[in-house]
């Protein structure tokens, strides 16, 4: 036999033989750790996304039911008397509480008004505004 032909001597434990061609487990444990912590960072992230997407829409309906409230003050006839009052509001499915706050102001002829937006007990929206007599 020459010696072509003879098998050569085995790699130590350990170790890949010269022109081996696979992964060792440490390899392919450190490339699950990556791709583990990459997929866990996109996850996070569209998790972000859709929170901000949620808390957008809160705030748009929110926005609404105050504006309708204001514009409803704004559109009567007399100026508002001095009082908190709370009404109800549903849009987009959703239900809101709408807290109008009726402040005197140093001028007499004014009043201004708040109007906070709950949902479910928990503050998503505030605005103001300055009514006048007529």
């Amino acid at each position: 036999m020459s010696d072509s032909c003879r098998p050569g001597p085995a790699p130590a434990p350990g170790r890949r033989a010269a022109g081996g061609r696979g992964f060792t487990l440490v390899e392919v444990l450190v490339a699950l750790g990556i791709v583990a912590i990459a997929l866990t960072a996109g996850l996070q992230a569209t998790a972000a996304l859709t929170r901000n997407a949620q808390r957008q829409i809160d705030n748009t309906l929110a926005q609404l039911c105050a504006e309708n409230a204001l514009v409803k003050i704004r559109l009567g006839q007399q100026l508002p008397s001095v009082g908190d009052t709370e009404i109800s509001c549903e849009q987009g499915n959703r239900s809101y509480r709408v807290n109008l706050a009726v402040r005197p102001t140093p001028n007499p002829n004014f009043r201004r008004v708040e109007a906070r937006v709950l949902a479910a007990e928990t503050p998503v929206l505030s605005l103001f505004t300055l009514v006048g007599r007529l």
